[in-house]
Protein backbone atom coordinates (compact mmCIF):
# COMPACT_ATOMS: atom_id res chain seq x y z
CA UNK A 1 0.00 0.00 0.00
CA UNK A 2 2.79 2.47 0.85
CA UNK A 3 4.77 1.73 -2.65
CA UNK A 4 0.94 2.29 -4.39
CA UNK A 5 0.37 5.76 -2.58
CA UNK A 6 3.48 6.94 -3.36
CA UNK A 7 3.52 6.38 -6.70
CA UNK A 8 0.01 8.01 -7.30
CA UNK A 9 1.16 11.31 -5.49
CA UNK A 10 4.53 11.00 -7.90
CA UNK A 11 2.32 10.90 -11.01
CA UNK A 12 -0.38 13.27 -9.88
CA UNK A 13 2.58 16.46 -9.43
CA UNK A 14 3.89 14.88 -13.16
CA UNK A 15 0.00 15.83 -14.20
CA UNK A 16 -0.14 18.99 -12.64
CA UNK A 17 3.34 20.33 -13.76
CA UNK A 18 2.81 19.51 -17.54
CA UNK A 19 -0.71 21.08 -17.20
CA UNK A 20 1.36 24.45 -15.87
CA UNK A 21 3.81 23.90 -19.02
CA UNK A 22 0.90 23.45 -21.43
CA UNK A 23 -1.86 25.72 -20.19
CA UNK A 24 0.57 29.47 -19.51
CA UNK A 25 3.27 30.78 -20.54
CA UNK A 26 5.84 29.79 -17.77
CA UNK A 27 9.43 31.15 -17.40
CA UNK A 28 12.23 29.19 -17.87
CA UNK A 29 12.79 28.89 -14.21
CA UNK A 30 9.21 27.32 -13.67
CA UNK A 31 10.39 24.67 -16.39
CA UNK A 32 13.45 24.16 -15.27
CA UNK A 33 12.20 23.21 -11.55
CA UNK A 34 9.34 21.19 -13.19
CA UNK A 35 12.08 19.15 -15.19
CA UNK A 36 13.44 18.41 -12.14
CA UNK A 37 10.52 17.26 -9.74
CA UNK A 38 10.08 14.47 -12.76
CA UNK A 39 13.53 13.48 -13.10
CA UNK A 40 13.85 13.31 -9.17
CA UNK A 41 10.81 11.04 -9.05
CA UNK A 42 11.90 8.34 -11.69
CA UNK A 43 14.50 8.25 -9.78
CA UNK A 44 12.91 7.50 -6.80
CA UNK A 45 10.56 5.19 -8.18
CA UNK A 46 13.32 2.63 -9.93
CA UNK A 47 15.33 3.20 -6.71
CA UNK A 48 12.62 1.46 -5.21
CA UNK A 49 13.26 -2.33 -3.37
CA UNK A 50 12.30 -5.01 -6.15
CA UNK A 51 9.72 -7.60 -4.28
CA UNK A 52 10.96 -10.40 -3.72
CA UNK A 53 8.96 -13.35 -5.53
CA UNK A 54 7.14 -15.81 -4.27
CA UNK A 55 9.23 -19.22 -3.36
CA UNK A 56 7.65 -22.33 -3.14
CA UNK A 57 9.88 -24.88 -1.31
CA UNK A 58 9.14 -28.75 -1.83
CA UNK A 59 9.92 -31.17 0.72
CA UNK A 60 10.26 -34.58 -1.00
CA UNK A 61 10.70 -37.62 1.15
CA UNK A 62 12.77 -40.47 -0.35
CA UNK A 63 11.77 -44.20 1.62
CA UNK A 64 14.09 -46.81 0.52
CA UNK A 65 14.12 -49.89 1.95
CA UNK A 66 16.49 -50.75 4.43
CA UNK A 67 17.78 -55.00 4.20
CA UNK A 68 19.93 -56.10 7.03
CA UNK A 69 21.65 -59.47 5.73
CA UNK A 70 20.94 -62.36 8.57
CA UNK A 71 23.92 -63.65 10.21
CA UNK A 72 24.59 -67.09 10.09
CA UNK A 73 24.36 -67.99 13.47
CA UNK A 74 20.96 -66.20 13.40
CA UNK A 75 19.94 -68.62 10.40
CA UNK A 76 21.07 -71.63 12.33
CA UNK A 77 19.40 -70.14 15.34
CA UNK A 78 15.75 -69.98 13.42
CA UNK A 79 16.29 -73.12 11.39
CA UNK A 80 16.79 -75.12 14.69
CA UNK A 81 13.92 -73.04 16.40
CA UNK A 82 11.87 -74.18 13.16
CA UNK A 83 12.42 -78.04 13.52
CA UNK A 84 12.47 -78.32 16.95
CA UNK A 85 9.04 -76.56 16.95
CA UNK A 86 8.12 -79.38 13.78
CA UNK A 87 9.17 -82.04 15.66
CA UNK A 88 7.09 -80.92 18.84
CA UNK A 89 4.26 -80.69 17.18
CA UNK A 90 5.09 -84.35 15.20
CA UNK A 91 5.04 -85.59 18.80
CA UNK A 92 1.67 -83.93 19.95
CA UNK A 93 0.50 -85.25 17.27
CA UNK A 94 1.39 -88.82 17.32
CA UNK A 95 -0.30 -88.58 21.23
CA UNK A 96 -2.72 -86.50 20.82
CA UNK A 97 -6.04 -87.97 21.70
CA UNK A 98 -9.50 -86.41 22.75
CA UNK A 99 -9.83 -85.30 26.30
CA UNK A 100 -11.85 -88.74 27.26
CA UNK A 101 -14.45 -88.38 30.20
CA UNK A 102 -13.96 -91.39 32.25
CA UNK A 103 -15.23 -92.17 36.26
CA UNK A 104 -12.26 -93.88 37.48
CA UNK A 105 -8.66 -94.42 36.65
CA UNK A 106 -9.42 -97.82 35.43
CA UNK A 107 -11.92 -96.43 32.82
CA UNK A 108 -9.61 -94.11 31.66
CA UNK A 109 -7.04 -96.31 30.97
CA UNK A 110 -9.34 -98.07 28.81
CA UNK A 111 -9.90 -95.03 26.31
CA UNK A 112 -6.44 -94.80 26.05
CA UNK A 113 -5.56 -96.05 22.51
CA UNK A 114 -3.75 -99.60 22.74
CA UNK A 115 -1.72 -99.35 19.52
CA UNK A 116 -0.37 -95.82 20.18
CA UNK A 117 3.28 -95.63 18.87
CA UNK A 118 5.34 -93.73 21.66
CA UNK A 119 8.31 -91.56 21.03
CA UNK A 120 11.87 -92.01 22.67
CA UNK A 121 11.23 -89.89 25.44
CA UNK A 122 7.58 -91.52 26.30
CA UNK A 123 9.27 -95.35 26.09
CA UNK A 124 11.40 -94.02 28.98
CA UNK A 125 8.99 -92.81 31.16
CA UNK A 126 6.44 -95.50 30.12
CA UNK A 127 9.52 -98.47 30.89
CA UNK A 128 9.72 -97.43 33.86
CA UNK A 129 6.18 -97.54 34.85
CA UNK A 130 6.53 -100.59 33.69
CA UNK A 131 9.48 -102.18 35.41
CA UNK A 132 9.21 -100.32 38.59
CA UNK A 133 5.46 -100.79 39.18
CA UNK A 134 3.69 -103.33 36.84
CA UNK A 135 2.10 -105.39 40.23
CA UNK A 136 1.24 -102.02 41.65
CA UNK A 137 -2.43 -101.01 41.58
CA UNK A 138 -2.89 -98.31 38.35
CA UNK A 139 -3.07 -95.52 40.92
CA UNK A 140 0.44 -96.62 42.11
CA UNK A 141 1.78 -96.81 38.33
CA UNK A 142 0.52 -92.97 38.15
CA UNK A 143 2.25 -92.01 41.56
CA UNK A 144 5.77 -93.14 39.40
CA UNK A 145 5.24 -91.63 36.31
CA UNK A 146 4.31 -88.94 38.25
CA UNK A 147 7.49 -88.68 40.11
CA UNK A 148 9.49 -89.11 37.10
CA UNK A 149 7.56 -86.17 35.69
CA UNK A 150 8.34 -83.68 38.56
CA UNK A 151 11.99 -84.99 38.28
CA UNK A 152 12.59 -83.87 34.72
CA UNK A 153 11.02 -80.27 35.90
CA UNK A 154 13.03 -79.97 38.90
CA UNK A 155 16.46 -77.97 38.86
CA UNK A 156 18.41 -80.77 41.11
CA UNK A 157 17.11 -83.82 38.44
CA UNK A 158 17.97 -83.84 34.53
CA UNK A 159 15.71 -82.18 32.05
CA UNK A 160 13.92 -85.46 30.40
CA UNK A 161 11.99 -88.21 31.38
CA UNK A 162 15.15 -90.79 29.51
CA UNK A 163 17.45 -88.69 31.68
CA UNK A 164 16.37 -88.97 34.70
CA UNK A 165 15.28 -92.92 34.26
CA UNK A 166 18.62 -93.38 33.19
CA UNK A 167 20.57 -91.13 35.50
CA UNK A 168 23.25 -93.66 37.98
CA UNK A 169 22.38 -95.63 41.12
CA UNK A 170 17.87 -94.04 40.69
CA UNK A 171 16.13 -97.17 39.04
CA UNK A 172 17.26 -100.76 39.75
CA UNK A 173 16.35 -102.00 36.62
CA UNK A 174 18.63 -100.15 34.76
CA UNK A 175 21.87 -101.63 34.20
CA UNK A 176 24.71 -99.65 32.49
CA UNK A 177 22.77 -96.98 31.70
CA UNK A 178 20.39 -99.42 29.60
CA UNK A 179 16.64 -99.98 29.72
CA UNK A 180 15.44 -103.64 29.28
CA UNK A 181 13.19 -104.13 26.83
CA UNK A 182 9.37 -104.98 27.87
CA UNK A 183 7.67 -107.60 27.09
CA UNK A 184 5.56 -105.75 24.63
CA UNK A 185 2.77 -108.17 24.22
CA UNK A 186 1.79 -108.08 27.90
CA UNK A 187 -1.25 -106.52 29.57
CA UNK A 188 0.84 -104.84 31.79
CA UNK A 189 2.86 -103.24 28.68
CA UNK A 190 -0.06 -101.88 27.67
CA UNK A 191 -1.04 -100.68 30.77
CA UNK A 192 2.19 -98.82 31.51
CA UNK A 193 1.78 -96.93 28.15
CA UNK A 194 -1.77 -95.90 29.20
CA UNK A 195 -0.47 -94.53 32.54
CA UNK A 196 2.33 -93.04 30.85
CA UNK A 197 -0.21 -91.00 28.01
CA UNK A 198 -2.42 -90.05 30.77
CA UNK A 199 0.13 -89.06 32.97
CA UNK A 200 2.16 -86.78 30.37
CA UNK A 201 -1.11 -85.10 29.39
CA UNK A 202 -2.42 -84.63 33.06
CA UNK A 203 -5.40 -86.42 32.39
CA UNK A 204 -5.88 -87.87 35.90
CA UNK A 205 -4.59 -86.72 39.36
CA UNK A 206 -2.07 -88.47 41.21
CA UNK A 207 -2.01 -89.00 44.96
CA UNK A 208 1.87 -88.36 44.88
CA UNK A 209 1.92 -84.49 43.55
CA UNK A 210 4.70 -82.90 43.95
CA UNK A 211 6.67 -85.98 45.04
CA UNK A 212 10.36 -86.56 44.04
CA UNK A 213 11.17 -89.82 45.70
CA UNK A 214 9.80 -93.02 46.65
CA UNK A 215 10.54 -96.50 47.92
CA UNK A 216 9.03 -99.93 48.65
CA UNK A 217 7.62 -100.17 52.57
CA UNK A 218 10.20 -103.14 53.13
CA UNK A 219 13.22 -100.86 52.81
CA UNK A 220 14.00 -98.39 54.96
CA UNK A 221 16.14 -95.78 53.31
CA UNK A 222 18.15 -93.45 55.68
CA UNK A 223 17.55 -90.35 52.88
CA UNK A 224 13.85 -90.67 53.87
CA UNK A 225 13.86 -89.08 57.44
CA UNK A 226 14.76 -85.97 55.53
CA UNK A 227 11.86 -85.98 52.94
CA UNK A 228 8.55 -84.89 53.85
CA UNK A 229 5.99 -87.88 53.13
CA UNK A 230 2.87 -87.35 50.34
CA UNK A 231 1.29 -90.64 50.54
CA UNK A 232 1.29 -94.46 50.48
CA UNK A 233 -0.11 -96.35 47.80
CA UNK A 234 0.11 -100.14 48.40
CA UNK A 235 3.83 -101.13 48.47
CA UNK A 236 5.25 -97.45 47.70
CA UNK A 237 6.08 -94.54 49.63
CA UNK A 238 6.10 -90.93 48.53
CA UNK A 239 8.59 -88.46 49.20
CA UNK A 240 9.00 -84.74 48.60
Amino acid sequence: MRISTRKAGYFSVAAMTFALLAGSESTGALAQEAELQIKTMTVEVSDLPAMPAAETTGVQFITEPVVQPASEEAIAADKAANEAAKAAAEAEAELAIARPNAGSLRAMVGKMPAGASLNTQMRCLASAVYFESRGEPLAGQLAVAKVIMNRAESRQFPNSYCSVVKQRSQFSFVRGGRIPTPNKNSNAWKRAKAIAMIADQDLWQSAARDSLYFHANYVRPSWARAKSRRTQINTHIFYR
